[in-house]
Order: structure tokens, then sequence, then C-alpha cells
């Protein structure tokens, strides 16, 4: 087997000192000092959220302060990467909201595992888990990045609720009350 050897030109007397290609780079700057900057000075400032983004998980409360969330476990079992998990608890029948059969004991959802694709928000029949906006969770250990149900609470806050649908049912079992009387 014949090896083909390629003769390469010689370089000519500027491309041996390099000037050239120190000009085209000194150009290259020049641009990028003149043109405005591009770069966000994160965290001081944040960019723009696009409308229909899926950030962080999060359970929220309705307007009256109310757990929304009734261990129903839709958002568990349809959640690809298992990141949820929720232990059901019983609700105190000194509690104004007794009509309702459950409430998550405890509600976790781990951040390592979540793949932040809304199913468990769309599953939801009580609109009690909503994707915020959030972008940059951090966590300086594995079990930071697990979020519990107060912290999940906290990130949540309250929503409005265009149904009240609790309401409603308070209301309904009070009527019922008032003719059993």
């Amino acid at each position: 087997m014949a090896i083909k050897v390629i003769k390469r030109r010689p370089l000519s007397f500027l491309e041996k000192t390099y000037i050239p290609q120190i000009i085209a780079g000194l150009h290259v700057t020049w641009q990028n000092m003149v043109r405005p900057p591009v770069t966000l000075q994160y965290p001081d400032e944040r960019p723009t959220i696009p409308a229909g983004y899926r950030g962080v998980p999060t359970l929220v409360y309705d307007p009256n302060g109310r757990e929304k969330c009734v261990s129903c476990q839709l958002c568990e079992f349809v959640c690809p990467p298992k990141a949820i998990r929720i232990t059901p608890g019983e609700i105190l029948e000194t509690a104004d909201n007794t009509h309702v059969e459950k409430a998550p004991k405890e509600f976790e959802i781990n951040m390592l595992r979540c793949i932040y694709c809304g199913l468990c928000q769309e599953v939801c029949p009580e609109e009690a888990i909503w994707l915020q906006g959030q972008y940059s969770m951090t966590g300086t250990s594995r079990e930071s990045m697990v979020n519990n149900k107060k912290r999940l609470y906290e990130l949540g806050g309250t929503l409005p609720d265009s149904h009240y649908k609790w309401d409603k049912k308070k209301a309904e079992a009070e009527k019922q009350a008032e003719g059993h009387h």
C-alpha cells in the first residue's frame, strides 16, 4: 500500500508572524466590547419565564388557607420516575373540613428524580399540586433536595380557587344538619 504525501504550500512572511490572526482576534474582541451585553448577572437579574413553563412542583392552599390535597395518590401513581411519595392521614372530626375523607400525613417530592413533566398537576382532581415558575432548586445534600409537605406548601403558597368546592360542600352539610333538627 502506497502512502501519498500531500505537500503544503510554504507560509508567507505575514503568516509566519501571526499578525493576521492577532488582528482577527482583536477584531472579534472589539466587536464584543461595543456590543450590548447579553449576560444576566444571576441571581440579581433573572430571565423572563416563558408562558407554559413547567417548573418546580408544589402544593397549594385554597383561598381560606386549607390544604387542597385529599391524598388520592393519583400524582404518586402517574409520576414516571416515582419522585412523589404520599402517606395518607386521617382528618380530625373537630376540623372544619371533616367532609373530606383524607389529608396527606406525609407528602414528599424528590427533586433529584423529578423530570418536570407536569403529569402530577394534570392528574390532580383537587388542583392541589402546581408547577411553579421557580427553576433554580439547589441543595447541599441529597436529603435537602427532597421537599417535604411543609416545604412544598412554603414554595406553593395560596392560589385563587374559582369554584370553592369545599365551601359548597360545607354549606350543603350545614343545610342537611339543620333539616334533621
